[in-house]
């Protein structure tokens, strides 16, 4: 994927020659990927920069299964909540019954 992009970026870039606008969707084109690679590859439900997984075992509040299941269900459930309502405020128009 990341070749395909590199060679897009380059032909944008020579055929902007001609004209600069095809510049600025090179830039436009390497700006989307960048996003894409920052935030695409992880996975939605690792909270750590490098997605490697949480350590399970041990003696702390997180060994007791069934308050940490709550705890990660309430977690899950209220990120939902956050995620409707921005979705709502964003956009007012798709949430309107016809």
């Amino acid at each position: 994927m990341g070749t395909l992009i590199i060679s897009a970026v380059l032909a944008l870039v020579v055929l902007g020659f001609d004209n600069p606008v095809w510049w600025l969707a090179a830039g436009a084109l390497l700006y989307l990927h960048t996003r894409y690679v920052r935030t695409g590859r992880r996975s939605p439900g690792s909270s750590s920069p490098g997605g490697a997984p949480r350590p399970s075992g041990g003696s702390g509040p997180s060994a007791r299964g069934g308050d940490n299941s709550y705890r990660a269900y309430r977690q899950r459930r209220d990120q939902m909540a956050r995620w409707e309502r921005r979705y709502r405020r964003e956009r007012p128009w798709m949430t309107r019954q016809k």
